[in-house]
Order: C-alpha cells, then sequence, then structure tokens
C-alpha cells in the first residue's frame, strides 16, 4: 500500500516555507484516507490559522466536479451526443465542425482575443465567446481554455431550460452527498484568494468570467472543503468511472473526457487543476488518489513558485502510487 511520505512532505513544505498560506490536502489508498490541514487560512488583512473544513474557491476544479459528470450524465441518457456539432445547439457559432467532442477533450481550436472581456455583462460575453474564430489548431492539438465548458454549459441550459449551475446542483452535487459544495457560498467560511477593485474576494469567484456569467458558468464559480474532493476523488476510483482513464484524442499529449491524462498521455492517471491553488491526480490502476486545495493567489495571484512545486508533486505522486 502506498504510504506517499515523500508526497506530503512536498505539500507540507509549501507551507513551510510560505509558498502558500496553507494547504489542505488528503490522499486515498486501499480504501483509506488520510488527511492533513497545515498553516493559515489568510495573510491578510490578518493571518488566520486555517481549520481544514473551509470553502475553497474550486476555479476549473468546477469544470471535472460539476459540468464534466453532468454532460457523461447526458450522453447517457441520450439527451445529446458528442458528435453533435455545437452549431445544433448554439445556432449562433457559426463554425459546424466543431462538436461537443472537441468542447470536452480541448480540441475545438477556439481562440480569439475579446477586448474589454473584463467589463462585458453575461450577455455580451457570450455573444463575444460565439463570435471567436476557429484556429487551426483544431482537431490537432489540445489547447485547455475555458470557452469549451462555457459553451457545454449553456448547451446544458438550452436542454434543461435553467442555468447550468442550477442543473449542475440538481443533478449531480445534491445526488453525489457533496453536503457543503455549492455556488452560493457563505463568505465568512471560505478562504480568501485575492483584492478586486481593493477588496479581498471571499466566497466570490477569482475567475473573471464567473463573475460576469454568474449561474450560466459551467468553466468555474464553484466551492467546496476539502472533505466534499476528497468524496469526489473516491468515486472516481469507482469501476463505473474506469471508462475515463483514456486517451480519446489521437493526439500526444492527449485528453481524456475533460481530464487531463498522466503519466505518458495514455490516461493510467487523470490529472486536474484549478487556477486558485487546487489539484486532483486519480489512480485507477492502483486505487490511489490525491487531493490538495490551497489558496495560492492569495495575496498575490501570480505565484509561479507554486506552479513548478504542483509539477515536482505530482511527479512525486506518481512515483509513489504503487
Amino acid at each position: 500500500m502506498a504510504n506517499f511520505v515523500e508526497t506530503k512532505a512536498q505539500i507540507i513544505d509549501l507551507a513551510n516555507k510560505q509558498i502558500v498560506p496553507g494547504v489542505s490536502f488528503g490522499f486515498i489508498s486501499a480504501s483509506h484516507t488520510d488527511k492533513y490541514i497545515y498553516g493559515n487560512k489568510s495573510w491578510e488583512p490578518e493571518i488566520t490559522p486555517l481549520k481544514g473544513d473551509e470553502l475553497h474557491d474550486l476555479a476549473s476544479l468546477t469544470k471535472v466536479m460539476g459540468t464534466v459528470p453532468l454532460v457523461l450524465k447526458m450522453l447517457d441518457e441520450k439527451l445529446l451526443d458528442l458528435h453533435d456539432p455545437v452549431n445544433k445547439y448554439l445556432p449562433d457559432f457559426k463554425d459546424k465542425r466543431v462538436t461537443l467532442f472537441n468542447l470536452i477533450t480541448h480540441t475545438s481550436g477556439i481562440k480569439g482575443y475579446i477586448p474589454n472581456r473584463d467589463s462585458l455583462d453575461s450577455e455580451e460575453l457570450i455573444k463575444a465567446l460565439l463570435n471567436l474564430p476557429v484556429t487551426d489548431t483544431f482537431n490537432k492539438k489540445v489547447v485547455y481554455t475555458d470557452t469549451g465548458l462555457i459553451f457545454l454549459g449553456l448547451i446544458v441550459e438550452k436542454i434543461y431550460r435553467m442555468p447550468v449551475q442550477d442543473v449542475i446542483m440538481k443533478y449531480i452535487i445534491e445526488p453525489e452527498g457533496l453536503e457543503d459544495a455549492t455556488f452560493e457560498p457563505e463568505p465568512d467560511r471560505c478562504v480568501p484568494t485575492y483584492p478586486v477593485d481593493g477588496k479581498m474576494l471571499y466566497g466570490i469567484p477569482n475567475d473573471p468570467k464567473a463573475r460576469q456569467l454568474g449561474k450560466r458558468c459551467g468553466s468555474a464559480g464553484m466551492f467546496a472543503t476539502l472533505d466534499d474532493v476528497l468524496k469526489f476523488a473516491n468515486d472516481m476510483l469507482k469501476p463505473d468511472k474506469e471508462f475515463l482513464y483514456h486517451n480519446y484524442t489521437e493526439l500526444n499529449p492527449g485528453r481524456s473526457l475533460g481530464w487531463d491524462v498522466k503519466p505518458d498521455g495514455l490516461g493510467h492517471v487523470l490529472f486536474h487543476t484549478g487556477y486558485t491553488g487546487e489539484f486532483i491526480a486519480l489512480d485507477y490502476k492502483h486505487q490511489n488518489a490525491m487531493v490538495v486545495m490551497t489558496n495560492r493567489v492569495h495575496p498575490n495571484q501570480y505565484n509561479q513558485l507554486f506552479l513548478n512545486r504542483r509539477e515536482t508533486i505530482l511527479n512525486s505522486f506518481l512515483a509513489e502510487s504503487k
């Protein structure tokens, strides 16, 4: 059974070296879960200790904990098909080559600059996104973007006739028993991220598009505790999820449905990160998982040292997960 001694030490070092204020993390191995809490909840405006039951801004983990499971459920129920063109559901998006498969595997090639993006309201942002061009990376390269999952969220909205975040809560979060996961957190339960317009964000998504789109955002906006994410990770190791541990593209590096695939691009381990400092690694073969939750963007969102360390921690997990 894996004990993750080196990986644990490297994660604790993030807090000890003050690369992050604090870290809540856990390992799942042989149906046993170990949890650890180190460091602080905040440094500014004052230092407050981390207790371990805080809500974290999951950022892009929203994609794999909310929107992707919802799309997979809809596929099972024949509400949509991965080969469907995006244009079938979102007619304002004119390129008929791009399919739902391209959206969920980040192979759509949709890319482009949106002038004054952060000043647009919800409708203006959606219109601008639907008018982005498809570049020559279409079907040739995995290029990670928020756009694909935002589009999938809008498609969910069309089918269920309610905002994607409400659908996620009703059909994914509540049935899975993720007790604290929410898109409407109590600010005083949250770890802070960074200041916007001079005010520290507590319980408000760090992601500007999530703030603009509100309940219509399928790419970010969820908050959850360490316990919630560990429960999700444990569910991802069950036999009904084995189909996800696979490179669904013919590309290298490839992509699973929503997930990055490690260590060799074939899909033995699923991996996903959130901009705010969260990440999940799932090893189906050895039935191990790692969940790391930090607010690495507090109080300054530009923290390259954390990103370098995250890669080292992942490699340590891959080496020890046996």
